[in-house]
């Protein structure tokens, strides 16, 4: 195989080296493309986990505990300041 080189004017040869083809290429992000699809069952979870550092499911109950507290708040919020006190004395005119 001899290839243009960028130095000179002369050509210089590439041994070993065999520039894929369009086809081939092709073939090749199929075939990796299906082997994701299909064999993905490999996955280590807990491994993955510990890459993104999501913690243990005692620390999500802390979460679902402080969601509830927070819910409770804006429950007795609404029950004090109701629907029916958003009126401020104007009249839509709509029924």
């Amino acid at each position: 195989m001899w290839c243009v080189s960028d130095e000179g004017s002369g050509t210089t040869p590439h041994e070993g080296v065999e520039p894929m083809g369009r086809g081939r290429a092709k073939a090749k992000q199929v075939k990796v493309a299906r082997q994701l699809k299909y064999n993905s069952g490999g996955t280590d979870l807990d491994r993955l986990r510990d890459e993104l550092g999501v913690g243990d499911s005692s620390s999500d109950d802390d979460a679902d505990d402080r969601n509830d507290e927070l819910a409770d708040r804006y429950a007795d919020y609404a029950d004090d300041y109701g629907a029916g006190d958003d009126d401020d004395g104007r009249t839509s005119g709509r029924r």
